[in-house]
């Protein structure tokens, strides 16, 4: 986190090459990430030293466009504002640096190597971080940066006070792996000691999810602890198995497996894989990536398998992790910059699903995030590296409120019962949940196979309406336990977009399948209705289909923001 610089006080002139340009001018290394705000940016450096050394050379001595930049730690000043650490000290110097700071910081003396210091305030952590940084002794030139202050006291921001009381720790970025059932009781070992083991060494928390998915061949183990803790139970768990699996004489060698929520994927594969290639190539591993059509409303997360030695698995788990962790945080920064929610409370949402949840408890969490961010901008295409050129222009954000969309989708009848309810209960129930009218059609004849359940509401309602009803003909298994729930799903677009969908050659749509995993067909020979529209069908998961339908909505907003602005552009000529 300390390697997140803000970087102020920019001219709207500045780009991002222009701050790349300087960087390699005062012989900074190139920043791994660049977001560019109006007067403001945000840099991501390999590590805190290089960071450290950004502030010292450029902060209040540099000038762009004009003006003076002021360049900080991102994090949050009260985060860190009572701890620093000293670091380059004379490995002779005893312990004494807290009263040495405390009394005078202009000659301070420390334990060896490195030394993290408490102040009561802010005001002189920031002063002895002034007054150290650059000093010399003995022939070592202090290094000193702030510590993130965890524990600070104070109450939680939240509203109506709902989140007062002291601080928690900030919320980790879990890594998630997969083992095989097999080797599961030899990570616990007799009496819970292997994996207690594990946990007091690399002070961890590890969850081993043994009854998810009973009769499963693999299981999903959570580790939470920092990043190197992260590491090093991972590097245990794997010797663990690496000697449990000689013992037992497995041929096979057991790969690693990461688990990752889908929307991260992208931006760790990269344009054109480039950035896996570069991970596979610097490792010496090979790493492949789950199919989107594994994913399922109750599973959003892909699994990426690394081959390779024990030690390049371990180095390859580190690199993996990195891009994630700096996928998800920018998520997080780009929503808090973009909408100021509250970061405690969307960091906790998003966290949680990250992590393998009821059906219930996802569609939850997933709606929030989808109300948070603009209608045109889903989570998923904001982020994907994989979007193609037809379809990554959404068309202007409106102010106004939502529009209300119409999605007919397509039911088993014998299902029809189970989501009326005893009563009607529960389709009252999930209206009022979603926001959304919901309406079955009635049969055309007594026979018929599938029925038409009709949603009318703003994006979120259809979201969460759509994925309860996914949710429910699971649990009421109208799909095995090893089907995936595939529903077609009828919405109607203006008959003058429906060749855009298609697109010339039918390029956009067959784009908009391989995007999404989801099956799009437009039927020839439509006669359009009374509102001059057309149907459009998908049909996939729930996932695919949220993300088809999204699509085509921006295809329909593009196609009508042109029509609108046609008619002022003939007027002024």
């Amino acid at each position: 986190i300390m390697n997140k610089l803000y970087v102020g006080n920019l001219s709207p002139l500045v780009t991002v090459e222009d701050l790349k340009q300087l960087f390699g001018e005062k012989k900074l290394p190139g920043a791994e990430q660049v977001l560019l705000k109006s007067g403001y940016a945000f840099v991501d450096f390999p590590d805190q030293n290089w960071a450290i050394k950004a502030i010292e050379t450029l902060s209040g001595k540099v000038e762009l466009h004009g003006k003076v930049l002021e360049v900080d730690y991102s994090v949050p000043k009260k985060l860190r504002s009572r701890k620093i650490q000293i670091r380059n000290i004379p490995p002779h110097l005893q312990w004494e640096v807290s009263q040495s700071v405390s009394q005078s910081v202009s000659q301070p003396v420390s334990q060896p190597v490195s030394q993290p210091v408490s102040q009561s305030a802010s005001q002189p952590a920031s002063q002895a971080i002034e007054k150290l940084r650059g000093q010399h002794f003995e022939g070592y030139s202090f290094r000193v940066s702030y510590i993130l202050d965890m524990d600070a006291d104070g109450p939680q921001p939240g509203p109506s006070g709902g989140f007062g009381g002291p601080r928690h720790k900030q919320h980790d970025f879990p890594l998630r792996m997969l083992v095989p059932t097999q080797f599961v009781g030899a990570i616990i070992g007799k009496e819970g000691l292997t994996i207690k083991n594990v946990t007091k060494q690399t002070q961890s928390k590890v969850d081993i999810h043994r009854k998810e998915n009973v009769g499963a061949a693999e299981k999903p183990i959570t580790i939470h602890a920092t990043p190197e803790g992260c590491s090093s139970a991972c590097r245990m768990i794997l010797d663990i198995i690496q000697k449990e699996a000689s013992e037992t004489k497995e041929e096979e060698v057991v790969p690693l497996k990461i688990l990752a929520h889908n929307s991260l994927v992208g931006r760790l594969i990269g344009k054109e894989g480039r950035n896996l290639k570069k991970i596979e190539e610097e490792t010496g591993t090979k790493i492949t990536i789950s199919s989107l059509q594994d994913l399922t409303i109750c599973n959003p997360e892909r699994t990426i398998t690394v081959k390779g030695s024990m030690e390049a698995c371990c180095k390859a788990e580190g690199a993996v992790m990195r891009k994630l962790r700096d996928a998800y945080e920018n998520d997080i920064a780009a929503v808090n910059v973009r909408l100021n929610v509250n970061t405690v409370c969307l960091s906790v949402c998003l966290s949680v699903c990250l992590s393998v949840c009821l059906s219930v408890c996802l569609s939850v969490c997933l709606s929030v995030i989808w109300l948070a961010w603009p209608l045109t901008h889903s989570y998923s295409s904001t982020n994907s590296n994989t979007d193609t050129p037809a379809l990554s222009h959404p068309a202007p954000l409106s102010h106004s409120s939502p529009e209300q969309e119409v999605v007919y989708l397509v039911i088993p009848t014998q299902a029809v019962g189970a989501l009326i309810g005893k009563k009607g209960q529960h389709i009252k129930q999930l209206a009022r949940f979603a926001g959304a009218s919901i309406k079955i059609a009635p049969a055309e004849n007594p026979g018929v196979t599938e029925r038409m359940v009709i949603i009318t509401g703003p994006p979120a309602a259809q979201f969460k309406a759509q994925g309860r009803i996914f949710g429910k003909l699971k649990e009421e298994n109208f799909f095995t336990s090893k089907d995936e729930v595939k529903l077609e799903t009828h919405i109607k677009v203006p008959s003058n977009a429906a060749g855009r969908v298609i697109g010339k050659g039918g390029k956009t749509v067959n784009e908009l399948q391989n995007l999404t995993s989801a099956e799009v067909i437009v039927p020839r020979d439509q006669t359009p209705d009374e509102n001059d529209e057309v149907f459009v069908k998908i049909s996939g998961h729930f996932f695919a289909s949220q993300s088809a339908q999204r699509k085509i909505r921006e295809i329909i907003q593009q196609v009508k923001h042109q029509q609108r602005g046609a008619p002022s552009m003939h007027h002024s000529k």
